[in-house]
């Protein structure tokens, strides 16, 4: 049996940050899709539990802001095997371009690039041993349009976007697709503080409203699938029109 799959026979893929919001429902949509499900956590104990017990899926404890942490972590899924990656974890650093703070950049930096490349490392050369492997990363429309207030988190995504299209024509000829998923808004509590400008954040969204979680984990599950065999290289916004808009309007 390949390393790749669980003793059901099942492809073996990995969520991090699955617990809540998007990510679970990531996670609720591959174990749908028929995969066997590992999706890691750092604090909502209680909820990944509960997530996985209600789908069979593994949870694991892990911070990926603590790099001996992770590093130790890595050498046991290496040898475990996967076939698929979903970095979904992410962490937010709201500061204008001018006032940033080092240490807040560098925190967001590790888990929302850093842990990626680690993780990837780890993984694909087991992916490229079998000749066939996913890898999705969790982006956002903040790296493709600029965003007052975003120049940190914006700078940790465009730094994952493109060491993802650079892995993705590495890996290419060896059956490894690596893409990247740039959601707009979506309805998690990650929006909560914004609830008070909700209704003008939507009038400006061509779709008129936030995306469902699941609109977005639809579209891992598809990219985790035979017939998405061909889809590498691609930033692939889930943002109902917001990036295809152009951001100043005739009064």
């Amino acid at each position: 049996m390949s390393a790749q799959m669980s003793a059901g026979g099942q492809r073996r893929v990995l969520v991090t940050g699955g617990a809540g919001g998007l990510g679970s429902a990531i996670v609720r949509a591959l174990a749908a899709a028929g995969h066997a499900v590992d999706f890691t956590y750092r604090t909502s104990a209680a909820e990944a539990e509960a997530l996985a017990a209600d789908l069979g899926a593994t949870a694991l404890p892990l911070d990926l802001a603590d790099r001996a942490a992770l590093d130790a972590f890595c050498g046991t899924a290496e040898e475990r095997g996967y076939y698929g990656l979903v970095h979904n974890a992410g962490q937010s650093a709201d500061a204008l371009a001018l006032m940033l703070d080092q240490d807040r950049l560098e925190a967001a930096m590790q888990v929302n690039f850093y842990a990626l490349t680690r993780l990837a490392k780890a993984l694909t050369r087991g992916m490229i041993r079998a000749r066939a492997g996913r890898i999705v990363a969790i982006g956002s429309v903040a790296a493709l349009r600029a965003n007052a207030g975003n120049a940190a988190y914006a700078a940790t995504k465009g730094a994952l976007i493109a060491y993802c299209r650079t892995l993705a024509i590495e890996s290419a000829k060896r059956g490894v697709t690596v893409n990247v998923i740039a959601p707009g808004f979506i309805d998690t509590k990650m929006m909560a503080p914004y609830a008070a400008h909700r209704a003008g954040m939507e009038r400006q969204i061509p779709a008129g409203r936030f995306a469902d979680p699941a609109e977005v984990a639809a579209l891992a599950r598809f990219l985790m699938e035979d017939a998405a065999g061909y889809i590498t290289g691609a930033v692939l916004p889930v943002d109902g029109g917001l990036t295809a808009m152009m951001g100043v309007h005739r009064a």
